[in-house]
């Protein structure tokens, strides 16, 4: 059993944020992955995905990101940036190492991976929040000729050629993946289904990026439940760059909420119905902690915590969505979070 003061699962983003941290603290740490090579997550997105943060403010800790300051990086862009990134900093990322389950031993924690145990007095679970994708019950009622993809398995449009396409889900991968089928001249009519009350925000506002002023006026930085903080989460989401009125323009027509399927009929909430060839369901993910077998971190299949710290010493997670700000999930700006949850470990270890 190889041991160390601190264990980081997942190797993304967030996790290489805080190993560049540690790494200046001088505590023994690695980073276990389930990938096989660091960026594979992004790497595997849709081949059009671009960040809707400028590379300016797309940098983790220490490095620039190797693009205009003004240009939006692509997926993989992003995936050899952070395959750089650990390599740059020498990070003790080993990947192809799935944790199986993480259990309190001692003073300590055991993990088990493929490769053997893994014992560490500290834990952080920086695996993000995209691991289930989440495909509503109503998907098993469409008929077997009617092609479903989560927006996890969209790569491009050409599978969509010829048919008619439902995409369900308001967030901003709906409104992409749509405009992208639209623009396809194989692809036939296009509907959004939305069942969310999501606010449309241009990309850029007097000239300036969107997360150029969130930056000026503390907006991407602000507490989560500070006053500011609250304001920036009401609604249900906020789609970038993207409006209902440029999708319409585009050709897409807009539906509301999917209730019902069958054959190849989708009936929404308004009792209107359409017949459909095909499926995009950018319905979102649901984190699964279920691998964690310590029940009081544990609740509804979801690391229970504070700001990053549970109320098991020694665990904490990183990279989730307002963990403690609006940027806490966003690449260019999790490493506040990380250099603050860094700090806390090392004071943590020396106690």
């Amino acid at each position: 059993m190889s041991g160390h003061d601190v264990a980081i699962v997942g190797g993304g983003q967030a996790g290489l944020a805080l190993g560049h941290e540690l790494a200046a603290t001088g505590l023994d740490f690695v980073i276990l992955d389930a990938g096989e090579a660091v960026g594979h997550v992004w790497r595997d997105r849709w081949a059009s995905l671009r960040l809707f943060t400028p590379a300016r403010y797309a940098a983790l800790p220490g490095l620039p990101f190797p693009a205009a300051p003004d240009s939006y990086p692509g997926k993989d862009q992003v995936a050899d940036y952070l395959a750089t990134y650990a390599a740059t900093f020498d990070l003790p990322v080993r990947t192809g190492l799935s944790v199986a389950t993480l259990t309190r031993r001692g003073d300590g924690f055991a993990l088990a991976t493929p490769g053997g145990p893994v014992r560490a007095r500290q834990v952080v679970v920086a695996t993000g929040p995209f691991q289930q994708p989440t495909i509503p019950a109503c998907s098993a009622d469409f008929a077997p000729e009617v092609l479903q993809q989560h927006s996890s398995d969209y790569r491009d449009p050409a599978p969509f050629a010829g048919r008619r396409v439902l995409v369900v889900g308001g967030g901003n991968s709906g409104f992409q993946i749509a405009a992208e089928l639209a623009a396809h001249p194989a692809t036939g009519p296009v509907a959004l289904a939305i069942g969310t009350r999501n606010a449309c925000v241009p990309q850029r506002i007097l000239g300036r990026d969107l997360f150029w002023w969130q930056t000026r006026t503390g907006l991407i930085t602000a507490p989560t439940t500070s006053r500011r903080g609250r304001w920036m989460r009401r609604g249900e989401g906020t789609v970038i760059g993207h409006t209902r009125r440029s999708l319409r323009r585009c050709g897409i027509s807009f539906r509301v909420r999917l209730r019902h399927a069958h054959g190849r009929t989708a009936v929404f909430a308004d009792g209107t119905s359409a017949e459909i060839d095909a499926v995009v369901w950018a319905t979102g993910f649901r984190q699964n902690h279920s691998w964690i077998r310590i029940p009081e971190a544990v609740c509804g299949g979801r690391l229970c915590h504070r700001g990053g710290v549970t109320s098991t010493d020694g665990l904490y997670v990183l990279g989730l969505p307002w963990q403690r700000t609006a940027g806490s999930a966003l690449l260019g700006f999790v490493g506040r979070d990380a250099a603050q949850l860094a700090r806390h470990m090392f004071e943590h270890e020396r106690r």
